[in-house]
Order: structure tokens, then C-alpha cells, then sequence
């Protein structure tokens, strides 16, 4: 389980810093900071996430669940809050944007990752 988390860090990690290289207004100093981001996101991801989640359920049930991508752009713009300088994302739709980047390049990284190593 341990290493599964791990993973997951490292992999939201390489998503991070290839969302830096697509946007210009989205930029992380490293891949130091990407890691720090990822563990973040992650401990965001499992106590912030379900209470934002379930608050907004009516919105997300309307939306089809888009609304979704809305409340990890939240949690991304909080991870970048925390870490200050070193992660900067300059508006809230660069976030929305991001987050479904993001999203999809986790869900790609975890699923070539899973079949490499089962």
C-alpha cells in the first residue's frame, strides 16, 4: 500500500512538471517541487477532496460529475498556495485546465505503470 502511494506521488509528480512545460503561466521549480506538490495533493486528496465533494454533490450530480475537474483545480490552487513561490499558477482556469491534464496523464502514467510491474 506504502509503495502504491509512493508511486502515485511520483507519477501526479511527472504529471506536474508536464503540465509546466505546456503552460506558460503554470510553472513548478523542479522536480523537487513537483514531488512536494504530488505529496500535498495527495494528503489534499484524501482529507479536503471528500468534504468539497460532498458539499457540492448537488452541482456535481447536474454537471455530470464535470464539476469535478472544478474542485481538483481547487485543491491544486491550494497545493500551489502552500507551497508559495516555488509553484505558481496564474488563474483559476489555468488550474481547471491543469487539473484535467493532469487527471488524464495520472490515469495514463498509473494504468502503463500497473501493467509493467504486474
Amino acid at each position: 500500500m506504502l509503495k502504491n502511494w509512493i508511486l502515485s506521488i511520483i507519477v501526479t509528480a511527472v504529471a506536474i512538471l508536464a503540465v509546466d512545460q505546456l503552460f506558460d503561466s503554470f510553472m513548478i521549480d523542479g522536480f523537487g517541487a513537483a514531488l512536494l506538490a504530488g505529496f500535498i495533493l495527495s494528503i489534499l486528496n484524501v482529507i479536503v477532496r471528500p468534504i468539497l465533494v460532498f458539499f457540492t454533490l448537488p452541482i456535481t450530480i447536474l454537471s455530470l460529475g464535470l464539476f469535478l475537474f472544478v474542485i481538483n483545480a481547487i485543491t491544486l490552487m491550494i497545493t500551489q498556495w502552500m507551497l508559495g513561490d516555488s509553484f505558481v499558477i496564474d488563474g483559476f482556469g489555468v488550474a481547471i485546465l491543469a487539473a484535467i491534464i493532469i487527471a488524464i496523464l495520472n490515469l495514463i502514467l498509473q494504468k502503463l505503470l500497473k501493467e509493467v510491474l504486474d
